[in-house]
């Protein structure tokens, strides 16, 4: 399958999760099985030679670097939501395009000075994605890129980034 096909199998959804905002379901793609290994092989081309391990951003992230992670024979740490973690190493807060959350790291997943890339299905306004670049750095980590399924241009979130190397398969 192509992957222009296979991006064009991402849903938009008007006024989710809240009115004005228009949300981008890979549900679809994740189904559609040749879709889904087109995109995850498109994604794990993105990711540099000489990266340790991969960082996945909770949810639809956590697919995604694991089928990267396969690919390409590294491990993967999940970056997760409060709560979820019997051991933190870092929490960071942050703003989102429609609203504010918190990450957190998982405790003594990630050793010091590995080569990270953070993979995940959405760039929009670049805070979910800098917040895991900090805490990855924060625990010592070096963060190599950023490697997404699909940047939202006109949210600007490639901007917060601090000059990352920044991958996406598709830039609306």
């Amino acid at each position: 399958m192509e992957l222009d096909a296979a991006l064009g199998l991402i849903a938009r959804v008007p006024d989710f999760p809240e009115p004005g905002v228009l949300f981008r379901d890979l549900s679809p793609l994740f189904a559609h099985g040749d879709g889904f290994r087109t995109v995850a092989d498109a994604l794990a081309a993105t990711v540099e030679p000489d990266v340790d391990l991969l960082a996945a951003v909770e949810a639809r992230g956590f697919v995604l670097a694991a089928a990267v992670g396969y690919a390409r024979g590294l491990g993967v740490v999940l970056v997760r939501k409060p709560g979820k973690l019997p051991s933190v190493a870092g929490r960071v807060d942050y703003a989102l395009e429609y609203g504010t959350a918190s990450l957190e790291l998982p405790e003594n997943v990630v050793p010091r000075d590995a080569n990270v890339a953070v993979v995940d299905d959405v760039l929009a306004t670049g805070g979910t994605v800098n917040a895991a670049c900090q805490l990855l750095e924060k625990a010592g980590a070096v963060v190599s890129g950023v490697s997404v399924v699909l940047e939202l241009a006109a949210l600007s979130g490639r901007t917060v980034l601090d000059g990352r190397r920044v991958h996406s398969l598709q830039v609306v």
